[in-house]
């Protein structure tokens, strides 16, 4: 079951976050006098944020899958469960990361283009890319191409 489209997006943003807020907390820490109190703080900012550096989607003939940095997390679907694909262009209020929208569920780690996902069972997704005509072409076999942006 060899993936034919691969694709990693990487969250540039996450990691200027990440050092952000946990520069933030050790300062806080040297300002109350309690460095190494923020120290478990860093540490989970770091994990958190290294989970979510990037997303990786990958499509076989049989399914589709994706999951968040290192790959702790996956989900997938299977392709003959596809029904139509479309680029979409997400609005800025809809984030990153992963949560429900009225348009189904989004996992998006940077940008607001995305490829809605419509499943036979009535179910519809979102996955954040940076290259959605590609991963929208690459699902076609298996699916209707819809119009989108």
């Amino acid at each position: 079951m060899r993936a034919f489209y691969h694709h990693r997006q990487s969250a540039r943003l996450y990691w200027l976050a990440a050092i952000v807020v946990a520069l933030a907390l050790l300062g806080v820490g040297f300002v109350v006098g309690k460095p190494l109190a923020f120290a478990p703080g860093v540490v989970i900012v770091g994990v958190v944020f290294a989970l979510f550096s990037s997303l990786t989607i990958e499509a076989s003939d049989q399914d589709l899958s994706w999951f968040f940095g290192p790959g702790v997390w996956r989900k997938s679907v299977e392709r003959a469960d596809i029904v139509s694909v479309a680029p979409v262009r997400n609005p800025w209020w809809y984030g990153w990361g992963v949560h429900l929208t009225p348009r189904g569920w989004l996992y998006n780690v940077a940008g607001l283009d995305a490829v809605e996902i419509s499943l036979s069972d009535g179910r519809t997704f979102r996955l954040g890319t940076d290259e959605p005509q590609a991963l929208a072409r690459a699902l076609v076999p298996h699916a209707t191409l819809k119009g989108g942006a």
